[in-house]
């Protein structure tokens, strides 16, 4: 059971990443998402999707990011666009349900600079 989280870097801003998750067992949960947290900040949730579909986005990232996931590969996307140096943290991917996070995958860094 594993999320193995990829597609970090180094951007400039104004730039996009697609960062993507795969996910093992059970870990590819009913509602998954995406988390992150910058040096010196609480970690806090970007964005969430549901086995049916439904998205959460943080206010900060609205028009900007879109998650998805795809049911048949276990997979969770989060392409990022329009990135922002305050977009820079280690992302992480984690599945849960009920609103209730149990699975985390190690993170996958992002850095917004010129």
């Amino acid at each position: 059971v594993q999320l193995q989280a990829s597609g970090g870097g180094l951007v400039q801003p104004g730039g996009s990443l697609r960062l993507s998750c795969a996910a093992s067992g059970s870990a590819f949960s009913a509602l998954m998402g995406w988390f992150r947290q910058a040096p010196g900040k609480q970690r806090e949730l970007v964005a969430s999707v549901t086995s049916g579909g439904s998205t959460y986005y943080a206010d900060s990232v609205k028009g900007r990011f879109t998650i998805s996931r795809d049911n048949t590969k276990n997979t969770v996307h989060l392409t990022m666009n329009s990135l922002k140096p305050e977009d820079t943290a280690v992302y992480y991917c984690s599945g849960g349900r009920l609103g209730i996070y149990t699975y985390w995958g190690q993170g996958t860094l992002v850095t917004v600079s010129s």
